[in-house]
């Protein structure tokens, strides 16, 4: 659980002071949404404003107490024209209440002045949003994870042409198995998606034998360890990461089913590529990442032994490794930190044929 949300309310005036707090406005800030009530006896005149005139940001009001003689507002964090900004260890989500008095009936007259209160919701940085679990929801052809209440981690088949979701598990030996990766939020910051790790397995079980750990720490060892061209795409979009894997079987295995999972990290777009957070691939002899920062590929080197290779079992220590609970992660303070979500999508069962002869 996080700690409790602080909120503020604090009135913005026309006159070159510093806001001051209200007492006629307050606010709930809760996992996923505010609670904002504004006293009709806005101004604390005994006079009562008409519940129309009040709009939170673009949003009207959700409700009206008439017995408590209150307006109420409940807009999910993202909603209403709210903005998001971010300290060193805060999410801010500030709205905005707006007074607008229309004329008494059909007298051209006012009695109160048009007025607006800033409204704000503080979260802390190092800790979940939100404290809900993270359950798998299934579709045909792809795998998607919800991370927290705004974030959702796919994992989806492409055809060849990677302009539609394929519509098949089924592969031969050396087919390209095409792998987008995504991430659709709900937060207001731009994100950019990675595949930190991947794993085969005969089942979903990722502990299971045999196993073979293909993605490490976002470089993608097929290419190097069997001379396959299975790589990552050059990347086109933040949010979207796609790579290709060539078909195979384990050997002795008695069934060609495979399952992928994945370990899949969003971050901020701003963070610049890095060591921990990168899409490598090997060609030709030579590491490259898929937006262009190969530098960062430079600790895996053209040759020595692989890593993250597991062909009995797992659990080594550059294996597949499990991220519990399913979120956000929390960093070290003493680290460079970087504001991200996380979480494991298996995609599966694949059945993979022997090759056809023509």
């Amino acid at each position: 659980m996080h700690p409790m949300p602080r909120a503020s309310a604090t009135n913005q005036f026309t006159q070159p002071k510093a806001p001051v707090a209200v007492a006629s406005v307050t606010v709930v800030c809760r996992d996923h949404d505010a609670h904002v009530e504004v006293k009709q006896d806005l101004f604390g005149i005994g006079q009562l404003i008409n519940p129309t005139d009040l709009t939170l940001g673009t949003c009207a009001a959700s409700s009206v107490d008439t017995v408590a003689q209150v307006v109420i507002f409940e807009p999910e964090l993202q909603d209403c024209g709210s903005s998001l900004s971010m300290t060193s260890d805060t999410l801010i989500y500030t709205f905005t209440v707006n007074y607008n008095p229309q004329p008494l009936s059909n007298a051209p007259v006012l009695r109160t002045s048009k007025t607006a209160v800033i409204v704000e919701c503080h979260y802390p940085r190092l800790h979940n949003v939100s404290s809900l679990p993270l359950d798998p929801l299934w579709s045909p052809f792809s795998a998607v994870k919800v991370a927290g209440e705004y974030l959702y981690f796919n994992l989806t088949l492409m055809t060849d042409d990677w302009q539609n979701v394929r519509p098949s598990y089924q592969y031969f030996l050396g087919d390209m198995i095409n792998i987008q990766a995504s991430v659709e939020q709900y937060y207001h910051i731009p994100l950019r998606v990675y595949v930190d790790n991947c794993v085969a397995t005969v089942s979903p079980d990722t502990s299971s034998s045999p196993s073979y750990v293909f993605i490490v720490n976002g470089c993608l060892l097929d290419g190097r360890l069997t001379g396959s061209t299975s790589k990552f795409n050059q990347r086109t979009a933040d949010n979207i990461l796609q790579f290709q894997l060539e078909a195979f079987r384990f050997q002795d295995a008695t069934s060609g089913i495979l399952y992928i999972t994945c370990h899949l990290i969003a971050t901020s777009a701003t963070n610049s590529v890095d060591s921990n957070h990168r899409a490598c691939s090997y060609t030709n002899g030579v590491w490259s990442e898929a937006s262009g920062a190969n530098s960062v590929c430079s600790s895996f080197g053209s040759s020595g032994p692989p890593y993250g290779t597991s062909s009995g079992s797992s659990g080594t220590k550059h294996g597949f490794q499990h991220i519990t609970p399913y979120g956000r992660k929390t960093r070290d303070v003493s680290e460079s930190e970087i504001f991200e979500w996380e979480a494991d999508v298996c995609l599966g069962p694949f059945q993979i044929e022997d090759m056809l002869i023509k």
